[in-house]
């Protein structure tokens, strides 16, 4: 299926594209509106006339604009929950070779850093989003965040001994501070490679989560 012809008037139409093609076109324009001009700023004509379309295209996709930035940020919570799967990995496929802790923790900070240098600007749609007043949109906001320290903590349980709830705890304070070095990296990185921030932030998390693993803890090399 094809775009229909546009009747709405003058503007420019862009090519024509397949209904999959098209939706993808215009998830990519509207993340770059709502992450550079905020979600309040930009209207249904502005992602019209960047993508080229008419608004009746662009409403057969989205019905309003809350779709479409809900969409854009399911986009973006899927991309980051990509990252953090292949970062833990690694622990829960076993076996686990001794050292191995610390170049997962290192995986987790770099997972975020990755988000953020692809992402830009746009990754704010997920960490510091300007309409999470709104219910519905927090808790789509807040799910990527949620599931990525769900998975950390289900590392965590099983690496440290410790109980469900200490594990969430845990969890939740590395994602922050990966969160927060990534998006500290992406505004005010003053030259430092992202290499380095990994480096920094894992040995700081590292040094803390090295003396929680549990003694009988089976390591793949004993």
């Amino acid at each position: 299926m094809t775009d229909a012809q546009d009747t709405s008037g003058p503007r420019a139409r862009g090519p024509r594209m397949a209904r999959a093609e098209r939706r993808s076109q215009l998830l990519a324009v509207a993340l770059d509106l709502f992450s550079t001009e905020g979600f309040h700023h930009v209207s249904m004509d502005d992602i019209a006339d960047r993508a080229e379309v008419s608004k009746p295209v662009l409403y057969r996709h989205f019905p309003s604009k809350l779709d479409l930035y809900l969409a854009v940020v399911d986009e973006q919570g899927a991309a980051l929950l990509s990252a953090v799967e292949r970062a833990v990995a690694p622990i829960e496929a076993g076996p686990v070779a001794r050292g191995e802790g610390r170049a997962v923790v290192a995986a987790v900070v770099h997972a975020y850093l990755a988000f953020v240098q692809v992402a830009g600007e746009s990754s704010t749609l997920l960490f510091e989003s300007d309409v999470t007043h709104d219910a519905q949109v927090r808790v789509r906001v807040e799910h990527a965040a949620a599931e990525a320290t769900r998975r950390i903590a289900d590392v965590l349980a099983a690496v440290t001994g410790r109980d469900r709830a200490d594990a969430d705890v845990l969890a939740a304070a590395l994602v922050a501070t990966a969160q927060g070095a990534a998006t500290y990296w992406l505004r005010r990185g003053d030259g430092q490679g992202v290499e380095r921030v990994v480096e920094l932030v894992t040995d700081l998390q590292w040094r803390g989560l090295a003396d929680l693993v549990r003694p009988d803890f089976p390591y793949g090399d004993a």
